[in-house]
């Protein structure tokens, strides 16, 4: 019987509100995602240089805008604010590599965070996994690899940057897919807010495969 009751739960035809909330986050995240795209071919065409942990500043003000305007069509504004200047700022990144180890890695770290997304979302729509019991451990665990990583930024330890990048692309993962179960299961309904949270989850999934891959071929 309970068998039958999940069974029956995972086949149930998605409420409206969520189908509307879904529509309008994979929308937005598209958009974002083009237009982030044009920026970082805009900062290598220009040869942007790559500016280090001042790229944080710029990303936490236009995030706390975000935040603050996310009811708003001013919301709409800052998201593709903050997102431009993150597509700007992978501009250098990918250029270094393009340079040190050719087109092999970005190519494949793209290829790459195209299937974890698909396939983390793809799990989560198909199953309908309630995932909320994640959040605060996947919050927790993302802060301590942040600042890990801040302090790796001045320590440069090899070997500490091949286990942030795990872990950055291990957290990330978990977050699409607990963002996408709470889309599902009614606890998210502002997409804008949901479309910022998987845009910073895709970046770090990217960056961390084009790490990992770069120092695999070094």
């Amino acid at each position: 019987m309970a068998y039958e009751k999940s069974v029956a739960s995972t086949t149930t035809t998605l409420d409206p509100s969520v189908i509307k909330v879904l529509r309008n986050t994979y929308a937005l995240l598209a958009m974002t995602l083009a237009f982030s795209a044009i920026m970082c071919g805009v900062a290598m065409a220009i040869n942007a240089p790559y500016m280090g942990l001042w790229t944080l500043l710029p990303f936490f003000i236009c995030l706390w805008m975000v935040e603050k305007n996310k009811n708003s069509s001013a919301g709409l504004i800052w998201v593709f604010a903050l997102t431009g200047w993150m597509g700007f700022t992978l501009g250098p990144i990918i250029s270094f590599y393009l340079a040190t180890s050719g087109t092999e890695p970005v190519i494949t770290a793209l290829g790459g965070t195209a299937l974890i997304f698909l396939a983390c979302s793809g799990y989560v729509l198909v199953t309908r996994k309630e995932l909320s019991f994640m959040g605060g451990f996947l919050m927790v665990g993302i802060l301590m690899a942040f600042v890990a990583a801040i302090a790796n930024f001045f320590l440069q330890i090899q070997g500490l940057a091949l286990a942030l990048s795990c872990i950055f692309l291990l957290i990330s993962s978990g977050v699409i897919m607990w963002q996408t179960s709470a889309i599902i299961h009614g606890g998210e309904r502002n997409y804008i807010s949901a479309t910022v949270t998987l845009y910073v989850m895709i970046y770090n999934v990217f960056t961390s495969l084009l790490h990992l891959l770069g120092m695999s071929n070094d």
